[in-house]
């Protein structure tokens, strides 16, 4: 009864630890693999959090343009006050004083003037708000293609970064051995033997 002992020795190959830095990443390597971050505050962090916590709304605006959006509204806003002004200047300076200063002008007059003056304003703010949203789909669909292209570019750096962080840690490996003593199975020998005792008792009460 008893058991066999034997060594087993092993080759186990660990990193080592390093860092890589550039100035806009830091990736550091060790047996437990690469992990990489962005520095905080530097170009591609703030595209990386800028695109993640706006992809959605870029999106939304791009299937479903509307005149609600900041931009759309901005670009409305100053069209409007320069239709404005460009309509007052031309209803006083082309039509209400040359008929003043003739005095040929009558209060019918001026009511059909300043109404057909609104009526084209209207007009021309309908035709741009029509092209305003024709335009806006493609001008989102651009913003997000400039910011996804931003976002691959820090992809790619880290990529990069981590790859020269794991090459480094390579050259810097070392193998370590470890020895391991190993027993053949003890318990399975003892059972073989209580199985033969068992036998032998047997036999001697079956007389």
């Amino acid at each position: 009864m008893g058991g066999k002992s034997s060594s087993v020795s092993t080759n186990k190959t660990v990193l080592g630890n390093t860092t890589t830095s550039n100035p806009y990443v830091t990736s550091t390597t060790n047996n437990k693999g690469t992990t990489s971050n962005f520095q905080k505050g530097t170009a591609f962090d703030t595209i990386y959090n800028n695109v993640n916590q706006n992809i959605g709304n870029l999106l939304n605006e791009y299937l479903n343009p509307s005149l609600n959006s900041t931009t759309n509204q901005a670009k409305l806003n100053s069209f409007q006050n320069n239709l404005n002004t460009q309509m007052k200047n031309t209803v006083e300076n082309s039509i209400v004083s040359p008929l003043t200063q003739r005095n040929m002008i009558r209060s019918s007059q001026a009511t059909d003037m300043y109404n057909n003056a609104v009526n084209q304003s209207a007009q021309q703010t309908a035709d741009y708000v029509s092209e305003l949203l024709a335009n806006s789909q493609n001008e989102t669909a651009n913003v997000i293609n400039n910011l996804l292209g931003a976002y691959l570019q820090g992809y790619n750096v880290i990529n990069s970064n981590q790859a020269q962080s794991l090459n480094t840690s390579r050259s810097n490996s070392s193998n370590v051995s470890t020895s391991n003593s190993e027993s053949s199975n003890v318990f399975s020998n003892m059972a073989n033997d209580v199985g033969s005792i068992i036998s032998t008792i047997a036999k001697l009460f079956s007389k």
